[in-house]
């Protein structure tokens, strides 16, 4: 049994690490790609609240990183780029870009990522063309992160028959301790695209219920502030400002989600109808951003001018 469980504890880092190398490297090779472009599509198109909402999710959606459309804002704001409601609205935008990727990983694409490995590779390899070399390493780092769930998916196969799992499992039937350990395992792992496909494969397999794997995914939107706080250390009380509103925006949607946690389980099901449990749980990831941003979207004015109150504009004279 120890020999089986460590051979299975492999297996889950091993598919973890191919999931978290993917998204770090197609992030970073979409902004190599994109970059001057999505620089110029979020200070052209961010003339109001709504364009900005609208450009959040767009460029959230091609880069597949809502902390990097983020981190990006904070810079921009920190130079000058762009106002704070414009980032404001960016950020709205952004947390619902980023259930894309959650409905890409409720879909049974592990099994077609050899192929992606594949035409991938063969681009990178064979091909003269620096665009098109660029597009093989989107395609490659696609396959890996599918993979990369592929194989967490089969090593969590066993964990069915482990009682202990499943007592463990039982309590994120408790929403408040499913959020804490989807926020601690966002903190540790740095993120939160991978903690709900965590928490999908988990439900896909029997081994975590609907109201669990929400729960879970509540505490991976609070767990994703940490890295854009960072980004904020030693930036101007704007750039400061942007990410404290990610902050608050996740926390009191966090809060509002466990308040009603009940009948928003019950609304997921009854949107989702017959849909498998993972469509379930992606679905709820999207409908809960959707409502946050929804509620958030018409108290921006009155949040902005609490954070100038709060954090008054720095004196251009000294």
């Amino acid at each position: 049994m120890p020999c089986i469980m460590t051979e299975l504890l492999l297996s889950m880092i091993a598919g973890l690490v191919l999931f978290l190398f993917a998204v770090n490297n197609l992030s970073e090779t979409l902004q190599v790609s994109l970059g001057n472009q999505a620089t110029r599509v979020i200070q052209r198109f961010t003339s109001n609240l709504l364009s900005s909402l609208l450009v959040g999710t767009i460029v959230t959606t091609l880069l597949d990183s809502s902390s990097a459309v983020i981190i990006i804002t904070i810079v921009f704001v920190n130079s000058g780029f762009l106002q704070l409601r414009q980032a404001m609205g960016i950020v709205l935008g952004a947390n619902i870009g980023t259930t894309v990727s959650s409905q890409i990983i409720a879909m049974d694409v592990g099994k077609y990522s050899p192929l992606l490995l594949l035409i991938g590779f063969i681009l990178v390899l064979l091909s003269k063309s620096h665009r098109i070399s660029q597009l093989g390493k989107v395609i490659l780092y696609f396959g890996v992160l599918f993979f990369g769930l592929f194989t967490m998916e089969n090593a969590v196969e066993p964990l069915k028959e482990a009682d202990f799992f499943m007592e463990w499992m039982k309590k994120t039937e408790n929403p408040i301790a499913g959020a804490l350990l989807g926020a601690l395992a966002t903190l540790v792992i740095q993120s939160s695209s991978a903690t709900v496909g965590m928490s999908i494969i988990l439900a896909k397999k029997g081994l975590l219920s609907i109201g669990g794997g929400i729960a879970v995914m509540l505490g991976a939107e609070l767990g994703t502030c940490s890295d854009t706080l960072i980004a904020t250390i030693n930036g101007s009380r704007e750039a400061i400002k942007t990410g404290l509103f990610h902050l608050f925006f996740n926390l009191i949607s966090i809060l509002l989600g466990l308040s009603f946690f009940q009948p928003f389980v019950q609304l997921v099901g009854y949107i989702s109808q017959n849909a498998p449990i993972e469509r379930t749980i992606a679905n709820a990831h999207m409908l809960f951003n959707i409502l946050g941003v929804f509620l958030f979207f018409w108290t921006v004015p009155a949040i902005e001018r609490g954070l100038h109150r709060w954090l008054p504009r720095e004196s251009s004279t000294k």
